[in-house]
């Protein structure tokens, strides 16, 4: 969690300075990705939305990568290969990653590999088609995802009480006969306990759940985002003490198993390999257009895009 909080901070500091392009804060929902992600055995796979734009730097993934996508460098710079991972890309687009996810669950089910798919998304993406329509698909052919919702409350500048006329998001899973909970999303141990048993239940061949994970959306939306002008930021402030980075530092000191020196080397062990991530984003030169054709045809560019008038 501190790892992604510190590069949170990162992003955001080279954004203002002009050094990446604009950037979507996750600040304070790091429990709900460390959480879910380490209930995963390593060959399952993950599809994020873009509030999880990074969430494969914990699975090894060097951090410059998405720091160099958002300065818009593209081919392997910006971009890795979701195989070596098992990270679908960072989508823009509401709610389409949550066929993707449905989608690999269920060949993988076919193929009798014995694999599961989780599948991150906000309050909002319930309100879209893809989400109605994966859910239904996947509990029809009972397909081993997990549908991960994390509730920040805020669609932008819509709040949930405006987007979606249910009192939750868990309980719209009703409508396609699927389990579903909702837990503390500034837990990371509730979001991983909700997890593992869903990862459990789909490995046995019962099918997908659905996961809420209530929290609130503690920065703006992006950096191109005021939110002072839609929200009142003294709610925001009274969520701020529930953030989970200073929640589980004081619950692991209660235990007795953080000490200030174990959590200033964790942050250090962290800004350092930050730094570098920037030293790799400065270094070379950007990459060329051709770049843009790396990975789009099977067999080479058509020879169109090479032929001179």
């Amino acid at each position: 969690m501190v790892l992604l909080r510190v590069f949170d901070e990162r992003a955001v500091a080279l954004q203002r300075q002009g050094r990446i392009g604009t950037y979507p804060l996750f600040w304070g929902e790091e429990a709900t990705q460390a959480g879910a992600l380490f209930a995963l055995r390593d060959e399952d796979w993950v599809f994020p939305s873009y509030r999880q734009g990074v969430i494969a730097i914990l699975r090894g993934l060097a951090p410059s990568v998405p720091l160099k996508y958002r300065r818009g460098y593209g081919g392997h710079e910006g971009f890795w290969n979701p195989r070596d991972f098992r990270v679908g890309p960072s989508i823009v687009p509401i709610a389409t990653q949550i066929p993707h996810a449905v989608g690999l669950a269920w060949a993988a089910k076919l193929r009798r590999d014995p694999i599961c798919s989780l599948v991150f998304f906000g309050d909002g993406a319930t309100s879209e088609g893809d989400f109605h329509e994966g859910m239904n698909f996947a509990s029809v052919v009972k397909a081993p995802t997990i549908f991960f919702c994390v509730n920040n409350q805020w669609a932008i500048s819509t709040p949930v009480t405006k987007q979606t006329a249910t009192t939750t998001m868990a309980e719209k899973a009703a409508a396609y006969a699927m389990p579903a909970v909702r837990v503390d999303g500034f837990d990371p141990i509730a979001c991983w306990k909700a997890t593992a048993d869903a990862i459990e239940r789909a490995r046995g061949g019962e099918g997908p759940t659905f996961i809420e994970a209530l929290c609130y959306r503690l920065k703006a939306h992006g950096t191109a985002d005021d939110p002072s002008r839609y929200r009142d930021e003294a709610v925001t402030e009274r969520w701020m003490e529930k953030e989970p980075i200073g929640a589980t530092a004081r619950w692991l000191r209660e235990l007795g198993v953080l000490s200030d020196e174990r959590d200033r080397a964790i942050r250090e062990e962290a800004m350092g390999a930050l730094a570098e991530a920037v030293e790799e984003l400065e270094a070379g030169d950007p990459p060329g257009p051709e770049v843009l054709f790396d990975t789009v045809y099977a067999s080479g560019r058509p020879w169109t895009f090479d032929e001179r008038a």
